[in-house]
């Protein structure tokens, strides 16, 4: 997570405010450095109306260009939220947009914006877990890259990639992977319930197993994931049996690699 006075002093507008919109908010309120933040949401939550009151946040005011806005609407109201965001924009703006599908020249074509960011966040950032991918156009300066890496920083790590091309495979490995973990997590409490456990122990079980697993391998983030898998397979032993299975050629490495290369196609149709 990003740290530091990245955010120290500097305006930002926020334009759109749905779960990953709050899920910034949080991130940048915990900072406790922005100096104003300006949001556009026509049906602001109770959770937002909240964030607003206790930092002083301007909801729905007037409109002036910022140091930074960040577009969080659905990609279908690109043009709606665009709008809304023109009158924060200035000639030292920097544009962030995390909107799934949406290209730089989409939001190029609609906002006078020379600098303009792509990221792609994924849903752990709603508890400061996300992690990001970004790919800065030509005219983002060193200055907005920060600006930018410190408010999409605020909610987990942020990865730049040096071809927007990539987001799509980030979108394919990230932006989309929570949703592969919990149906594993779904997978593996059947195959146990199956195997003769209590439907509802088997779900612990495989809940319990996969969030430990998972926070070994952050504590433990010099060591990689083979290395990892290795300390816990015995030769001859029960997990290398099952890893037998895993790993075989139409295993669970061949059902990956099908996966995300759907996830990239259907990213890569989407962004047009």
């Amino acid at each position: 997570m990003t740290e530091g006075s990245g955010l120290r002093g500097r305006s930002v507008a926020l334009i759109g405010a749905g779960n990953m919109g709050v899920a910034l908010l949080e991130g940048w309120a915990a900072q406790n450095e922005i100096g104003a933040v300006s949001i556009v949401e026509p049906q602001p939550s109770q959770r937002l109306q909240e964030l607003c009151a206790a930092h002083g946040y301007a909801l729905n005011g007037a409109a002036a260009p910022r140091d930074a806005v960040v577009l969080a609407v659905k990609p279908q109201a690109l043009q709606a939220g665009a709008a809304a965001a023109a009158p924060y924009v200035g000639r030292e703006t920097v544009v962030a947009s995390i909107l799934a599908g949406k290209r730089i020249a989409d939001i190029a074509a609609l906002l006078p914006a020379p600098a303009i960011v792509r990221a792609m966040p994924n849903t752990p950032a709603a508890i400061g877990r996300g992690v990001t991918g970004a790919f800065p156009s030509a005219g983002v300066s060193a200055d907005q890259r920060a600006l930018a890496d410190a408010l999409l920083g605020a909610v987990g790590a942020v990865e730049w990639v040096d071809d927007e091309a990539l987001i799509d495979a980030v979108t394919a490995v990230s932006g989309s992977g929570p949703a592969y973990v919990f149906y594993f997590a779904e997978c593996l409490a059947a195959a146990g319930a199956e195997a003769g456990l209590p439907a509802a122990l088997a779900a612990r079980l495989a809940r319990a197993t996969i969030e430990g697993a998972g926070e070994l391998m952050r504590r433990q983030a010099e060591t990689s994931p083979d290395e990892l898998r290795r300390r816990v397979t015995s030769p001859g032993g029960t997990t290398a049996a099952a890893l037998e299975v895993l790993e075989a050629p139409d295993g669970l490495a061949g059902l990956m690699r099908r996966a995300v290369a759907a996830a990239k196609r259907r990213a890569g149709e989407l962004s047009g």
